[in-house]
């Protein structure tokens, strides 16, 4: 339960600088996020659930 919280806090902290320190990017990210097609969205989260989950396996080594 421990690396759970652990893991929603690192996550919340880096979303949280993302909104402090570039929020005018944060809004040009979402406008090219929006341009994507459907499937090129799903490859992109795709993409970040498997390093992600990569990510979390390695921390476990």
């Amino acid at each position: 339960m421990s690396l759970v919280l652990l893991g929603l806090g690192l996550v919340l902290v880096i979303e949280g600088l993302v909104f402090a320190l570039a929020p005018s990017r944060l809004d040009d990210l979402v406008k090219a996020m929006a341009e994507l097609s459907r499937d090129q969205r799903r490859t992109i989260g795709l993409a970040a659930l498997a390093f992600g989950a990569a990510l979390v396996w390695l921390s476990q080594i």
